[in-house]
C-alpha cells in the first residue's frame, strides 16, 4: 500500500478529515476531531503512526520487526507501523480499521448516534 492508497482508504471511512495540524510535513487523519492516523511526508521511508490497544500493541510488535512503539507517541497506545515491508495490505488495513475502531469507539454514545456511527447496537469497522 503506497501512501496515495493509503490516504484514500483513510478518507472513505465516515466522517474522516485530513489535516496538517503539525505543519505541512505531517498528513494526519481524523475522525470526529481525533487522530487516528499519521504520517510524516518528508520521511525516506513511508511509515505511519496507527492507535492500539496496549495489549495488542505489545503483540504486534513481538510479531511484526515492521511494527515498533509509536515514534514521538505515547508509546503504550501508539505503533509505528513500516508500510514498506513485508507486511501486505490486508494486515495494513487490518491496523488501520484497528485504530479507526478505538477512536469511535471512545467517542461518547451520544456522538457517535449524532454522527450515525452507531447501527444495530455498535460500530466496528472490519
Amino acid at each position: 500500500m503506497n501512501i496515495e492508497e493509503f490516504r484514500k482508504y483513510c478518507l472513505a471511512k465516515p466522517h474522516v478529515t485530513e489535516e496538517f495540524p503539525f505543519g505541512p510535513d505531517t498528513l494526519v487523519f481524523k475522525v470526529a476531531g481525533k487522530m487516528f492516523a499519521l504520517t510524516g511526508l518528508s520521511n525516506p521511508e513511508f511509515t505511519v503512526n496507527l492507535k492500539c490497544s496496549p495489549e495488542h500493541a505489545v503483540e504486534l510488535r513481538d510479531l511484526y520487526p515492521e511494527i515498533q512503539p509509536g515514534y514521538h507517541m505515547n508509546k503504550k497506545h501508539w505503533n509505528t507501523v513500516g508500510f514498506e515491508g513485508s507486511l501486505n495490505e490486508q494486515m495494513l488495513r487490518k491496523l488501520i480499521n484497528h485504530s479507526y475502531n478505538l477512536i469511535v469507539g471512545s467517542l461518547p454514545k451520544s456522538k457517535r448516534e449524532e454522527l450515525g456511527l452507531i447501527r444495530g447496537g455498535e460500530f466496528k469497522i472490519e
